[in-house]
């Protein structure tokens, strides 16, 4: 891993103060609502009286982190938005009257500082310190300028609310986010980004076993990823059962399966193409798949003006999904360790198949699926959240990828996965399966009660 540019912090808060000092102050910091409470009043607006603006903000910031910090893999970003939408969460609970905190619920999670006597705070305040400092533990290795931008959105994000009320918001976000991070510092993923590929790891060797594939025979990325704890305390329990049993038998379900890679490789339509690569999101040139389902929960949130509050729930719930759907994943493909399908069908039934392939095959075992289980454990969060609805996928706009329409995220979730097999990297077992899994995982966190 490289290391950053030597930037100190005093640099860093003297630029940002210059930033912050040409900034427009933006609307979301004073109560949405005409007539509701403002911020120097006796009884300060609840955190539904302000919109989700610091909140959409702060996670496009996350996203610009994964993408540009090394060593991001997709579990490793999916850890840092679950740890960023429980900060969140903690940071404005206290704000939200119908809801209360997730300790008691999520696993070992300790006491988290209180938010003292005084009901003096301004939210959207608490929320901007909370999601500038935990962003900072999550990604110290971040490259200059995104820390500058870090430090630059925390100080256009400063509230006009007394100094009093701002003072104590401020502390109080900052308290949540240290105790978060040192709670999270113990669940066995700490520093993975410096981690990915263990030296010490020897896979497994046999048949229908996963090898290193073309083109840059990688070892395995996060071979113990598996053992992390996870938010929710029974995280394991939505178990897939296995793959098809190995064989090389042109009758048994294994070799069908890879057949249908081969043949649907072979005849790739232009769409079939255009979905693999709107659904790729590699590491380094996307914010990875997690990513991805955070772009889509934004882009929700500011076509519906949604409160912070409604933000506060919704990246809490999405982030401990996208977690532990990568952990129940990783668990899942080192305990079979499958083969990939480019491994399979040059031994098998054409040696000279996948130069190149759609996609690049990713490094770690086949089944199952990650994106199958981070969409639809998305998927099911984001549907009980928000409701059946359609919707235009803007994520790669800026990439000059053709934006995509769905009825519904089930059937976003059902396109990234198959994306995969029109890719040439995945199995049918490890899409429709990992669906199932994900789906699983995110109608337990939907069911989590943080609410009443």
């Amino acid at each position: 891993m490289s290391q950053p540019t030597t930037i100190t912090r005093r640099q860093l808060l003297a630029q940002a103060a210059f930033a912050a000092a040409v900034l427009t102050p933006v609307g979301w910091l004073a109560p949405r609502q005409a007539g509701a409470a403002s911020a120097q009043a006796a009884r300060p607006a609840p955190a539904i009286d302000f919109d989700a603006g610091v909140a959409t903000a702060w996670f496009d910031e996350l996203l610009a982190l994964i993408q540009a910090t090394p060593g991001y893999s997709p579990p490793v970003a999916a850890r840092a938005i679950g740890r960023a939408g429980v900060t969140l969460y903690e940071a404005i609970v206290a704000g939200m009257p119908e809801h209360h905190s997730t300790v008691g619920l999520l696993a070992d999670l300790p006491a988290l500082p209180s938010h003292g006597r005084s009901a003096a705070y301004h939210w959207p305040t608490a929320a901007n310190a909370a999601l500038a400092e935990i962003l900072r533990a999550l990604f110290p290795g971040a490259p200059a300028d995104r820390r500058l931008a870090v430090e630059r959105l925390e100080a256009s994000l400063v509230a006009t609310a007394p100094r009093g009320t701002r003072d104590r918001s401020i502390d109080h976000g900052r308290a949540i986010a240290r105790a978060v991070y040192a709670w999270s510092a113990t669940d066995g993923g700490h520093a993975g980004y410096l981690h990915n590929f263990p030296s010490g790891y020897l896979p497994p060797v046999g048949p229908g076993l996963w090898e290193p594939t073309a083109p840059g025979f990688l070892p395995a990325l996060q071979p113990s990823w598996g053992t992390n704890r996870t938010f929710l305390p029974a995280g394991g329990a939505c178990d897939p059962g296995p793959p098809p049993a190995y064989s090389t038998d042109p009758a048994s379900a294994c070799f069908g399966e890879a057949l249908e890679v081969y043949t649907t490789v072979n005849a790739l339509t232009d769409e079939q193409l255009e979905i693999a690569r709107f659904w790729s999101d590699d590491p380094g040139t996307t914010a990875t798949p997690p990513g991805h389902s955070v772009s889509i929960l934004t882009q929700m949130l500011r076509a519906r003006d949604a409160s912070l509050a409604d933000a506060g729930e919704a990246y809490a719930r999405l982030g401990i999904a996208l977690s532990d759907a990568l952990v129940a994943c990783w668990r899942v493909k080192y305990a079979h360790n499958l083969l990939r399908p480019i491994t399979y069908i040059r031994a098998t039934i054409d040696p000279a198949w996948g130069d190149p392939l759609p996609l690049v095959t990713p490094p770690f075992p086949e089944y199952t699926s990650s994106h199958s289980v981070q969409s639809a454990a998305a998927a099911a969060v984001l549907t009980a959240q928000l409701g059946e609805i359609a919707f235009v996928d803007h994520t790669h706009d800026s990439r000059g990828l053709v934006p995509r329409s769905f009825a519904s995220f089930d059937a976003a979730a059902a396109e990234a996965a198959i994306s995969r097999l029109y890719g040439g990297i995945h199995f049918r077992s490890a899409i429709d399966r990992g669906l199932s899994q994900g789906r699983c995982i995110g109608q337990r966190v939907a069911e989590l009660p943080l609410r009443g």
